[in-house]
């Protein structure tokens, strides 16, 4: 069975789809391994046994009525910020700890109708605020290329799972980074659509201006299947672009001939070290190898967006998260009166990086200070989004780092500055609302071989460009085959 878990979820759906395996003999598979080796990994707040086995009886007898299913058997993990009907969803959060869904986020919907078979609910830093996973209330989660290492955050537990094979598509949730990064940490495909591209309702808001759901996974082919399922226009979404989704899996190609890709200026490699600078230099290489015509671009506004997002962010956070006040649902401390019983059930639910940013969030909204801080984040970021509108004049795709180190030692990183400057990389394209991702790129040697990812981004609503690229870069270059997670399969 090891060898089908080793499958794409391509791959995985084409057999299904022929009845060469059956989506419940996939899903034996993938709870056995979980079984046998989440214990290690952490991936999983919740496995939903009897929902994968039932959802998989269901995917195979619509196959057997001659159902032709995008996604038939492929296993699924579900971050635990998006509601799953009957499913416990705790956005790894106490306050919301003993909270149970009523309903299914539409992504969430869109996957299982396109065939997937849903695991399970992954960890992630708190309310998706972190980049490392650590953030979490409710477990650890460790990354399968190195078990003293983090997985990336905010969406780890997804990105963990994928790589450790327990399943074959991971949902997450990105507003600064938070797929790119895992994706990266973790040797995946991690998928930022354009803003609005995929729906948000189901999804428990952070920053609502920012979050957006997309795919990890091992392969581009699949991230471009999955965003064919989970992309459209959601009337229960104010956010969901009313706009036609092109196709991203039938404009996968084998090179880059014809394109133009920028090399940004500002981002500079030597900060990184000469390791990561080595690899970057090799993956801009690789580009032109396949084709592609390097051009110098500028994003002058770049270093700006860590601050930028860190006012917006919370401010949105903080008015978000204002409904956890132990009324409604959730944990409820009780106390003598409401004030009383509000203060204390935020005390005792939020950790201590939720409460951070709420307070940020807060004070940058106060009376005084909105001008000041929240409206001139609001105008730095319009001059972001000029910025990278003026770049692709020049160019068609831009690549730059997905990160600014590789994978680093659980507990590493304990002060809030340096996991924020985590985010440097891949901020600018979420305050700009266009599509990246992160594709394998290389590995540096820290006494065991570590992932690095290569981010490429292109303009609003060209996912098929950029996901078409982006498989040439990874079928030519096959980084993410030269080495295995030591938790996964092949144990």
């Amino acid at each position: 069975m090891s060898e089908l878990l080793e499958g794409s979820a391509a791959e995985i759906a084409r057999d299904v789809n022929a009845r060469r395996l059956s989506a419940s003999d996939v899903t034996e598979a993938t709870l056995a391994h979980v079984r046998a080796n989440d214990a290690e990994v952490g991936a999983y707040l919740l496995v939903l046994d009897d929902l994968a086995r039932e959802t998989a009886r269901r995917v195979d007898q619509r196959i057997a009525r001659g159902e032709r299913l995008p996604l038939a058997g492929v296993p699924l993990a579900v971050k635990d910020n998006m509601c799953l009907a009957g499913a416990r969803t705790t956005c790894a959060s106490r306050i919301l700890e003993g909270w149970t869904a009523p309903y299914t986020a539409t992504a969430v919907a869109r996957m299982l109708e396109a065939g997937c078979v849903p695991i399970g609910k992954t960890n992630l830093d708190e309310f998706a605020m972190g980049s490392s996973c650590e953030n979490s209330a409710l477990g650890v989660t460790r990354n399968p290329y190195d078990l003293e290492r983090v997985p990336g955050g905010s969406s780890g537990g997804s990105a963990a799972a994928v790589a450790a094979r327990e399943a074959a598509i991971g949902m997450g949730s990105d507003t600064g980074g938070s797929i790119r990064e895992p994706g990266a940490f973790c040797n995946l495909i991690g998928f930022k659509p354009t803003y609005g591209r995929v729906s948000r309702y189901g999804l428990i808001a952070f920053a609502s201006s920012l979050d957006q759901i997309g795919p990890l996974t091992r392969t581009v082919e699949d991230a471009a299947l999955a965003y064919d399922a989970m992309a459209g226009h959601d009337p229960m979404d104010a956010t969901s672009l009313a706009r036609e989704v092109e196709p991203a899996a039938t404009a996968l190609r084998e090179d880059l001939r014809g394109l133009r890709i920028g090399i940004v200026r500002e981002f500079k490699l030597e900060p990184l070290g000469a390791a990561m600078k080595a690899v970057y230099e090799q993956a801009y290489r690789e580009l032109e190898a396949l084709g592609a015509t390097l051009v110098d671009v500028s994003l002058p506004t770049a270093d700006y967006g860590l601050a930028t997002y860190y006012l917006i962010a919370p401010a949105e956070c903080s008015s978000n998260l204002a409904r956890f006040d132990g009324v409604r649902y959730g944990l409820q401390v009780d106390a003598g009166d409401v004030a009383t019983m509000n203060s204390q059930t935020r005390a005792a639910g939020f950790g201590p990086e939720v409460k951070r940013r709420v307070l940020i969030g807060t004070y940058a909204l106060s009376s005084g200070y909105y001008d000041a801080y929240y409206v001139r984040a609001q105008k730095a970021r319009t001059l972001v989004a000029r910025d990278f509108a003026q770049a692709f004049g020049a160019c068609d795709l831009i690549a730059c780092p997905a990160t600014s180190c590789p994978p680093f030692t659980l507990g590493a990183k304990s002060d809030p500055y340096s996991m924020y400057l985590m985010d440097y990389y891949t901020i600018p394209m979420s305050l700009a609302g266009i599509p990246a991702l992160s594709v394998p790129c290389g590995w540096v040697d820290e006494g065991v071989p570590l992932p690095i990812g290569l981010q490429l981004t292109a303009p609003h609503f060209a996912e098929p460009l950029l996901l078409g690229a982006a498989h040439a870069y990874e079928r030519a270059t096959q980084h993410a085959r030269k080495h295995v997670p030591r938790t996964s399969a092949h144990a």
